[in-house]
């Protein structure tokens, strides 16, 4: 397998919401997206004590991409729009379509305020072509259980929730993703088909890339033009990796909106402000 170059190297800014922990490496100065991506926020890791009022994001709209959540650390309860709800526990993953439009909201379940705990969470923002963007809305929450792990090298595993003959997820667009972790001393080539793009991030600890360090919490962008990463940690790290092909098109971001147009995100608003996205 031939290897990828890195590129450049973008440090994720912290932004804390209220009380809780945020790191956001992507959009950030120098790097809009790295197409499909759009956006990721870290939230953690920290630890809540007892009788805390839990995560703030109440009921939300999405219009024109996908949010993808990994739970690391403690819980999440869905609820939406369109009849989805879960809880989904630590390892596990929420794969929401917002299409045409949803509201949803991500909370802390009661037993979690009331009790507390460590929490870690990712959720990252795919972007849809302009042809699926108005798709009819979908969830899916994903279990640890239901997530294949599969060995990749020397001290090196990936947990795959797209994108692969084993994974749960069959994404529209074809995207992968997975949670990787590198023992210390670990290596393994990650495949990555040229052509696509790369989203690779530090979750923590320290990777190289072909030797090259990649400092926790940090977004590495690769050269598209070979087949694989190859990575490995002196320290041991954790990562989430995955590749896309670019879609291209004109990206216009207004809050929870993403289209490809002006004219397409103020008809979001009007038909939000309508009520045609449902209420909780």
């Amino acid at each position: 397998m031939s290897s990828r170059q890195m590129v450049s190297l973008h440090r994720a800014m912290r932004d804390d919401i209220q009380d809780l922990v945020t790191r956001r490496p992507v959009p950030g100065p120098g790097l809009s997206q790295v197409d499909p991506f759009l956006f990721l926020n870290h939230h953690g890791p920290q630890t809540y004590l007892p009788n805390n009022h839990g995560l703030p994001f109440g009921p939300h709209p999405h219009r024109g991409f996908e949010t993808v959540t990994f739970i690391l650390e403690g819980s999440l309860a869905h609820h939406d729009s369109g009849s989805g709800a879960s809880v989904v526990e630590a390892g596990g993953v929420q794969w929401m379509t917002a299409g045409s439009g949803l509201v949803h909201a991500e909370l802390s379940p009661e037993a979690f305020k009331r009790t507390g705990g460590p929490l870690e969470i990712l959720q990252l923002w795919v972007n849809l072509p302009g042809r699926l963007k108005m798709t009819d809305p979908a969830y899916v929450p994903v279990a640890a259980s239901d997530i294949p792990e599969t060995e990749l090298g020397e001290g090196a595993t990936m947990r795959a929730v797209s994108g692969t003959d084993e994974a749960p997820i069959h994404s529209l667009t074809d995207v992968m993703l997975a949670i990787v972790s590198v023992d210390p001393g670990g290596s393994a080539a990650l495949p990555a088909p040229a052509g696509r793009n790369v989203f690779f991030y530090t979750i923590g600890g320290e990777a190289k890339i072909d030797g090259q360090s990649v400092p926790e919490h940090t977004l590495a962008q690769v050269s598209d033009d070979d087949d694989g990463v190859e990575v490995s940690s002196d320290g041991g790290c954790r990562i989430l990796f995955g590749h896309a092909d670019p879609i291209g098109e004109p990206v216009v971001a207004r809050g929870p909106f993403v289209m490809n147009s002006e004219t397409e995100i103020a008809q979001a608003i009007r038909d939000y402000q309508a009520g045609r996205f449902g209420g909780l």
